[in-house]
């Protein structure tokens, strides 16, 4: 009989987890830090600024993950001599994907704020630079912080498509297992319901605190 929740199984899944965790939370860290920067950059009052970085934001947006993927890890990586690993090549993509994600939703939540707060500020007597970081900005980030951990739960999840390079993730390992063990008619739906579950114990507190947060907010 097959047993799902025995030992080696678990195991083998939460070795699994574990890179789904990492090429998630290594993006997220890189695309928050940058996007913010960027995002910031975007919402200059230098037009050409603004184009290049919408240009960018275009450019991969247009460009599916698993294109991304494919293009990194097997065109990238030798066209330019890198030793990529499939791990790093994942992280490369999704880091790079979340960024201009991120700078976009930065961009809207300063875009939100009424000009009229920025005016108040220059009335108080404040400087322009003091306005933007000790009065749109704070304002800007209650507003993004409901947008961008939906950003994040769309990462955690789109890593399901890094074991199409041979990043043994989570759902790569839930297919060997049911590979293993294929005499079992009930195999896969025991294996992908316990990833569906895995997953939904991950981004489901994630979705849960952003509505918290944008009803509080609101």
């Amino acid at each position: 009989m097959f047993e799902i929740f025995s030992l080696p199984v678990i195991e083998r899944l939460l070795k699994g987890l574990y890179s789904t965790l990492e090429i998630s939370f290594v993006s997220i860290a890189v695309s928050s830090f940058f996007g913010l920067i960027l995002g910031i950059l975007m919402n200059s009052q230098k037009q050409w600024l603004y184009l290049m970085c919408r240009f960018c934001l275009e450019f991969v947006r247009i460009m599916p993950l698993i294109v991304w993927l494919f293009l990194v890890y097997f065109g990238f990586s030798r066209w330019f001599g890198l030793n990529l690993s499939a791990i790093s090549s994942a992280i490369l993509v999704f880091s790079l994907w979340g960024t201009f994600e991120m700078m976009d939703l930065v961009r809207a939540s300063l875009k939100s704020i009424p000009k009229h707060q920025f005016e108040a500020g220059l009335s108080l007597g404040l400087h322009s630079t003091e306005v933007y970081f000790y009065v749109i900005i704070p304002q800007a980030f209650r507003r993004l912080t409901p947008m961008s951990m939906n950003l994040f739960t769309r990462m955690i999840k789109s890593t399901t498509f890094a074991y199409l390079i041979g990043v043994v993730e989570l759902v790569a390992v839930g297919k060997q297992i049911i590979e293993f063990n294929h005499k079992y008619v009930y195999a896969p739906l025991m294996v992908y319901g316990l990833i569906f579950f895995i997953f939904f114990l991950i981004c489901y507190p994630i979705t849960l605190y952003s509505k918290k947060l944008e009803q509080k907010w609101s």
